[in-house]
């Protein structure tokens, strides 16, 4: 496996994993407990956050690569 498909992967994942957060919110109001729901919406907070560093890392190295062959 070449590091741009190894990229293309992991950026799928990512995008995959965010969709499944984002899919949790609407249920969150059926757990009818405030304090749960509020832990529950900080921790998918720091997953949306964690993917979003992983996605940057990987433009970082992929901009990084493309200037090595200039």
């Amino acid at each position: 496996m070449t590091r741009a498909e190894a990229t293309e992967q992991i950026r799928e994942h990512c995008n995959a994993t965010g969709l499944v957060v984002m899919k949790m919110h609407p249920l969150l109001n059926a757990l009818e407990d405030d304090a749960t729901k509020g832990e529950v919406v900080r921790a998918l907070y720091e997953v949306t956050k964690n993917i979003e560093v992983v996605k940057k890392q990987l433009m970082r190295l992929e901009k990084r690569d493309d200037n090595a062959l200039v």
